[in-house]
């Protein structure tokens, strides 16, 4: 019989329904604002991203006001930092507060965007030398994320070199070679690659984004299930 240290508790929070936004800030300076669409619930994996997020101006000041609000309260401001929000029908709702760089391919898509390459300026800071935040041109960045529909072992995966032949795409990203065995869990894990592209507008950063995600293939064969085995055997 388990013996609890304390009486147990449940901690009971309203779900946060709406799009997904994310700041980035260097310090007390945001950088910009990305969006991020999901795969469908109850699991939170990524599938697309975009930034800047299209956003009014309005909705980009709330956002940035609360995120360097979040910074002041818990102490932060130094380096990099990535504050997760859902925009509910109350505004935005903050989700996390990350005292560190986003991961990838958020700063990547930053780069691709404005020009400012957040890891090199981060490590200027660590240093003790001069950061530049200064953006050098403005496109809209995009990624589209690989994720399989089963599990199963992987038979084969490509169309990654056509794909990154597209006049806009910047980089295809595959995690998976043929022979690997695919389980999904329900958050990144399940991503098997990625694709980023940019362009002067958002219409034709999408547009690009497709053309080279329609190139990438991939065959999943079903993990045989225990009737299977048992007929095999």
């Amino acid at each position: 019989k388990h013996i609890w240290r304390c009486s147990p508790r449940i901690l009971i929070e309203e779900f946060a329904q709406g799009p997904y936004y994310c700041a980035d800030i260097m310090g007390d300076e945001v950088i910009g604002i990305s969006a991020g669409d999901f795969g469908p619930p109850p699991h939170f994996v990524f599938r697309e991203m975009t930034f800047p997020a299209p956003l009014t101006d309005e909705e980009h000041e709330r956002i940035a006001d609360v995120s360097l609000s979040c910074l002041r309260a818990l102490g932060l401001g130094w380096g990099p930092s990535c504050i997760e929000f859902r925009w509910t029908k109350l505004g935005p709702v903050v989700i996390e507060v990350n005292p560190r760089l986003g991961g990838a391919p958020g700063p990547q898509l930053i780069q691709l965007a404005y020009g400012v390459d957040l890891a090199s300026e981060h490590i200027k800071l660590v240093i003790s030398d001069k950061w530049n935040l200064r953006r050098r041109h403005s496109h809209t960045a995009a990624a589209r994320i690989l994720v399989p529909d089963c599990d199963g072992t992987l038979d084969w995966i490509g169309g990654d070199s056509q794909a990154a032949a597209i006049s806009g795409v910047a980089e295809v990203k595959l995690y998976v070679e043929p022979k690997t065995r695919i389980v999904r869990k329900g958050d990144f894990r399940d991503w098997i690659g990625y694709v980023t592209a940019s362009s002067p507008s958002l219409a034709q950063t999408e547009a690009i984004l497709q053309r080279a995600v329609d190139l990438i293939g991939w065959s999943i064969t079903p993990f045989p299930t225990v009737g299977e085995d048992e007929r095999a055997t």
